[in-house]
């Protein structure tokens, strides 16, 4: 109730930057949106004007003001004119509410790309997101159309009761009054609807997610594998239920919110009818004016409608707006762009901890970690241990709750990290655009350099498979958007490591970069690893052994701790963690 009493309280507010972003987005087509609502209200105000002379032509000639001829074509026109500007309007806002509907999504993703990794992660911003996309980003496209028609509505409705006013002043009132109810009724459905769309949002983040297991291709195989169709289907069918269900709640009684409204203006016409009949019985007015009043009642009725129907969208939209403004101004400020560093001396974690949010256990505790400029280190351990949550920290991605992170000796900001550091994860993305462009979204969206890209696809081994498809480098990937290649898991964890080789800087992070080869194709990628980075630095995560045992220096991890540290020579004569874990594996080949 507080919240619902603070949006209505913040309404003309949020009305009023609604109509902001509406004029931002498109002036010119707000200024012609604008003037149909004018020629509308004129064309309105026309018709009556031409039914009162056509009125007076037919009922008194002696004293009409025009022939019977000219009133019928002026009334003619007028209401010609009145119903073609109606698919104008129409028109003319389908096209103002895209614009509308790109600006509201520029200010959407210029939040989410500001938030950082921690809480883009969060279920919480995940939920709020959602929410956001499926109820707030259609409403400014609402508040556009409300916006427009209620200008259009109070323009028809100040100059039919003008009109009205002129014949029979007792008439206005009647209709007016079916309006206070009107808008009551307008801020119950409000607060119904908000309440309905957060209830339900967790139901449809679940449902649309069951979607995408049945519907996209990467989750096709395994469930045809397992038979899993049906049990996901049935899950499927049961919220299905859940919602449908919510949904005939809120319909009623949005039905019984519509159903009092019209009640409300119906009556109103009704009296003023009513009203009209018994003036002219009276004799207080004539005929040709109570039917020139008739007219006026009805457009004027129907103008009401629509003026109401306008401040209800704007007070249904309102609750949806202050969740729009509030997520976008909860957002941080636009980081500042990170400045490339050259690697001189190394990365050096000390005592660095952090902790997930709602965790009481430490995803990484009190780490000691040193990549020396140039050297291949190495991050082992037993799933569940840290180990991307530590390369998220050295990368600048997470920023540590305890202890430091120096950059070649000093603190260096974590934007600077970010843009120092290359990092490919496991579940790195496999993006549906060509086989160049694939490489080169590592860079920022610099300029691609022709040479540097085959110097990359060449190092990572991709360059071979390259050339033998269709249009070699340019070939399109994937197939959930177009007609293009798909590659093998061997071949796109290749495309992912010459991404992160076209990337120009001296650190580079690697999450099992190896999970999808071949024991050849591993054999051969790591043979030469420093000729395959280029003598830049790397931090190698990977669960293989016969991969990490050439790093200068290996870290062990458990529960988010360094248990051990050295060559693989020193950890095997140690004989502890590392060297049980290392004969465990080895053992698999004898």
């Amino acid at each position: 109730m507080a919240r619902a009493a603070r949006v209505s309280v913040a309404t003309p507010r949020l009305v009023a930057a609604a109509a902001g972003e509406v004029w931002r987005a498109d002036r010119l087509g707000t200024v012609v949106a604008a003037a149909y609502q004018i020629v509308g209200a004129g064309a309105a105000l026309g018709v009556v004007a031409a039914g009162k002379l056509t009125f007076d032509a037919l009922l008194a000639p002696e004293q009409a003001a025009l022939g019977l001829t000219p009133a019928l074509f002026l009334l003619a026109f007028a209401t010609a004119l009145s119903g073609a500007v109606g698919p104008l309007q129409t028109q003319q806002h389908r096209l103002l509410g895209e614009r509308v509907s790109q600006r509201v999504w520029d200010r959407l993703l210029d939040t989410t790309a500001r938030a950082d990794l921690v809480t883009y992660e969060s279920s919480g911003f995940a939920t709020t997101l959602e929410r956001i996309q499926q109820n707030a980003l259609t409403r400014p496209f609402a508040v556009t159309t409300s916006l427009l028609g209620l200008t259009g509505s109070l323009l028809g409705v100040v100059t039919l009761s003008a009109a009205l006013i002129g014949v029979e002043p007792l008439l206005v009132p009647i209709l007016l009054a079916a309006g206070l109810p009107a808008v009551l009724l307008s801020r119950w459905a409000s607060r119904s609807e908000f309440a309905f769309a957060h209830r339900l949002t967790a139901l449809f983040r679940r449902r649309n997610y069951l979607r995408q297991l049945l519907t996209q291709r990467p989750y096709a195989a395994e469930l045809r594998a397992f038979e899993a169709a049906g049990p996901l289907r049935a899950r499927h069918q049961e919220l299905n239920d859940e919602v449908a269900a919510a949904l005939r709640t809120q319909v009623r009684r949005r039905q019984l919110i519509a159903a009092l409204t019209t009640a409300g203006v119906a009556v109103a016409l009704t009296a003023a009818l009513l009203a009209i009949i018994e003036l002219v019985r009276r004799g207080r007015i004539s005929l040709a004016e109570a039917g020139a009043a008739a007219i006026a009642v009805r457009l004027l009725s129907g103008q009401l409608s629509t003026m109401f129907g306008a401040i209800g969208g704007l007070l249904e939209s309102a609750p949806f707006l202050a969740d729009l403004e509030r997520f976008v101004a909860s957002g941080p400020p636009a980081p500042p762009r990170g400045r490339k560093r050259p690697l001189r001396e190394g990365v050096a974690l000390t005592g660095v901890g952090f902790r997930y949010p709602g965790q009481e256990r430490p995803a990484v505790d009190d780490v000691d970690l040193k990549i020396g400029a140039g050297e291949v280190v190495a991050l082992v351990g037993e799933n569940g241990s840290g180990k991307t949550t530590l390369a998220k920290i050295v990368a600048g991605l997470y920023q540590p709750d305890a202890g430091t992170r120096s950059w070649d000796g000093t603190d260096a900001p974590a934007p600077d990290v970010r843009a120092s550091t290359t990092v490919i994860f496991q579940d790195f993305v496999r993006y549906q655009l060509s086989l160049r462009d694939n490489i080169v979204i590592s860079d920022g969206g610099g300029d691609a350099d022709p040479g540097r890209v085959a110097d990359a696809a060449d190092r990572a081994g991709v360059l071979p498979a390259a050339r033998r498809l269709p249009d070699g480098l340019d070939t399109m990937l994937g197939r959930d958007l177009d007609e293009g290649v798909d590659l093998s898991g061997g071949q796109w964890q290749r495309v992912a490591l010459a991404r992160a080789l076209y990337r120009d800087t001296d650190l580079v992070v690697l999450d099992e970069p190896a999970a999808a080869l071949d024991p050849r194709a591993e054999h051969e990628l790591f043979a030469d690893v420093r000729a395959m980075l280029g003598g830049r630095a790397a931090l190698l995560i990977s669960h293989r052994f016969s991969s990490t045992r050439l790093a200068d220096r290996i870290y062990v991890m458990d529960a988010g701790r360094v248990v051990e540290s050295g060559t693989h020579d020193e950890l095997m004569a140690r004989a502890g963690q590392y060297a049980e874990l290392y004969r465990l594996q080895s053992s698999a080949y004898h």
